[in-house]
């Protein structure tokens, strides 16, 4: 989480994401880029799976608007390792470390997390400091394959109803705090501390994501889009 960005910049470019992983693996590894949680997740899984972990993959319902999504609405990762643990590095701003489910958690922010069970469900809760516990998602620990996830990796990459068509996002773990680039603006957090700053045009961008996330884009790509948000319909 402190060198893959969490980001959906082909979506917005008109990329198809395929849950494919030697094509997962020539995108992240290969060239340098992130993705967003099927890919992240999915990726991660092999890699795991080959260092000999026994690794399950997990459907959760993302909790919003008062409501929690669609099944398959979120990939994350059940791990053995002598322990039962949840690893999730495609939430993007979440826990860092692998979390299991009697634990508290952190993420480089100072938030906490946790698990609580409810009917049958898991449920990740996030807490600000002196804040309430605040629900994430809800998944179950029933195993799925990467192919049932398609469905929903195509809704996100299409829908208008989806926040991944509506903005482009590039997001990195720091190790005091977050870096985000959202649309046209830069958004660092460190120990607290919020800055902001308003990304001029597509060669600024381009610094931007060099600079900050290690993300190239071939020079040809007209990258106008990603600084402009869609508008709902």
């Amino acid at each position: 989480m402190l060198t893959v960005p969490f980001e959906n910049l082909d979506i917005s470019l008109g990329n198809r994401i395929e849950l494919d992983l030697p094509l997962l693996y020539e995108k992240i590894v290969t060239r340098r880029r992130g993705g967003f949680c099927y890919e992240l997740n999915g990726l991660f899984a092999w890699l795991l799976c080959e260092l000999g972990y026994d690794v399950v993959l997990l459907s959760a319902r993302v909790f919003s608007s008062g409501s929690f999504n669609a099944e398959f609405d979120h990939l994350l990762l059940l791990v053995d390792t002598g322990e039962q643990l949840i690893a999730d590095i495609g939430f993007g701003d979440s826990f860092i470390e692998p979390l299991g489910f009697t634990q508290i958690g952190r993420d480089t922010s100072g938030r906490s997390y946790r698990f609580i069970e409810a009917d049958s469900n898991w449920i990740l809760q996030q807490q600000q400091p002196l804040a309430a516990w605040q629900t994430q998602y809800k998944f179950t620990l029933r195993p799925r394959q990467l192919a049932d996830f398609r469905p929903m990796c195509h809704y996100h990459q299409t829908s208008p109803h989806s926040g991944f068509t509506r903005k482009s996002i590039c997001s990195l773990t720091l190790p005091d705090g977050r870096v985000s680039l959202s649309a046209n603006q830069l958004i660092v957090t460190k120990t607290g501390q919020r800055h902001e700053q308003t990304i001029p045009d597509t060669t600024a961008y381009r610094v931007v994501l060099q600079k900050h996330f290690g993300v190239e884009l071939d020079d040809e790509i007209d990258l106008t889009v990603l600084l402009y948000p869609k508008t709902a319909t």
